[in-house]
This record gives C-alpha cells, sequence and structure tokens, in this order.
C-alpha cells in the first residue's frame, strides 16, 4: 500500500501538469453557466426561472469555494504540487457565479432599481451579508493576477487573500438565514461541514508551525534589534 501511493501521484502530478489541464478545469467550471444559459434561452428553468436561476448560482458559488478551499490540503496531504495550478482560477470562478448570483436577484427580483436594491440589502440581514461577502470577494478577484502580488507584496498579498476565510463564514450564515423560513437546514450543514472541517485543517497546520518554531534554538531566531 505505501508503494501504491507514490505510484499514484507518478501518474496524476504528469496529468496536472499536462497543457490541457487548466482548459479542461476551465470548461468544467463554466459548465454550470452554460447549462443555465441553455435553460434559458430554451425556457427550461421550471415554474419560476428567476428563482432556479437565483439559487442556482449561489448554489455554484458555494461549490466551488468549497472546492477553491479544498486545493491546498488536498496538495499537502496527497503530495501533489500541481494542484496549486488550479486554485486561482478556482477562485475566480468563485467571484464569477458570486456576480451572477446578486446580478440574477438585482434583475429578475428587484428589476435592476438601484434604490430598491439598496434598501432592500439593508432591511434583509441574509442579504447584507451575502452582499458582504460579494464586497470582500472583489479585492480578491481584483488581485489574483501575478501583476498584483509583485505590487502588493507577497506578505500583503497573503494576509488580504484570508479574506477569504470571512468570506466562506458570510456565506454560510446568508444561506443559513436564507433556509430559516422554509426550516430547512440539510444543505447548509453539508457546506457548513465541509468548510468547518477546511477551517480546521487549516488552523490545525498553523498551530503545528508555531509549535515546531517555538522547538527551535533561540539562537536561530531572527533579531529583532534595528541596526545601530
Amino acid at each position: 500500500m505505501a508503494a501504491a501511493k507514490p505510484a499514484a501521484r507518478g501518474l496524476i502530478a504528469p496529468a496536472l501538469l499536462h497543457p490541457a489541464a487548466k482548459p479542461l478545469v476551465f470548461l468544467l467550471a463554466l459548465l454550470p453557466f452554460a447549462w443555465l444559459l441553455y435553460g434559458a434561452i430554451t425556457d427550461n428553468l421550471g415554474a419560476n426561472p428567476a428563482e432556479h436561476l437565483i439559487r442556482s448560482t449561489g448554489g455554484w458559488t458555494l461549490r466551488l469555494l468549497c472546492i477553491a478551499l479544498a486545493v491546498t490540503p488536498l496538495r499537502v496531504m496527497t503530495g501533489t504540487p500541481a494542484l496549486a495550478r488550479f486554485r486561482r482560477m478556482l477562485g475566480l470562478f468563485v467571484y464569477f457565479y458570486a456576480v451572477l448570483h446578486f446580478l440574477s436577484y438585482s434583475v429578475f427580483d428587484m428589476g435592476l432599481e438601484a434604490a430598491d436594491i439598496a434598501k432592500d440589502i439593508a432591511k434583509r440581514p441574509f442579504i447584507l451579508v451575502g452582499f458582504g461577502a460579494l464586497l470582500l470577494l472583489t479585492p480578491l478577484a481584483a488581485t489574483s493576477f501575478n501583476r498584483a502580488v509583485k505590487a502588493l507584496g507577497a506578505v500583503r498579498w497573503q494576509a488580504l487573500h484570508k479574506l477569504v476565510y470571512a468570506v466562506a463564514g458570510l456565506g454560510i450564515l446568508h444561506f443559513f438565514w436564507m433556509r430559516a423560513g422554509k426550516n430547512d437546514f440539510a444543505e447548509v450543514g453539508v457546506y457548513a461541514a465541509i468548510l468547518g472541517a477546511l477551517m480546521a485543517w487549516r488552523i490545525t497546520q498553523f498551530l503545528n508551525r508555531k509549535r515546531f518554531a517555538a522547538t527551535l534554538p533561540h539562537s536561530h531566531a531572527p533579531s529583532r534589534r534595528r541596526p545601530g
């Protein structure tokens, strides 16, 4: 069994590094949008097309957020660094579906009336937290490029992109409050469990790094004294 894992990695890594891998992931992530567009064109979105579009785009936002956040744990646990190639693209697709979700609500529920949208956001908590998540996602999408990393510097860029954890929390709260009216929390529980497990893994990794750093000899720790 121990020998099987390196063998599996030996097969998976070349596939992930193949030139066709990124275009394939792109097409797979775009497939839900294409299916919804086809349904809208052919009038095949059910009795309430507007509600179907709003719920479907919201659902795909959460699914892709789970997938994007799972990239790093999977990369570390499986020893496949090539998985990191897809993280940025998946993050941008999270934003893409979040924008579609908000546009579907704005157009079909609110008739694209800016004043009514602003009042509704202020009045309904579940829309307020969803809109807050979209606002937090915006700078993450805007800085998901190599030039932005260079302009901000790696440390500040990484600090900014930790906002994704707040986005995950707000997304779950948005979904929870939306389902509260129907007292239907089964699907909410699934997403909360997945995102909770992904956050727990990151917290564990952080604590392990701190414990490891504490075991290092003090002489190896960088001095905080400023040059004279």
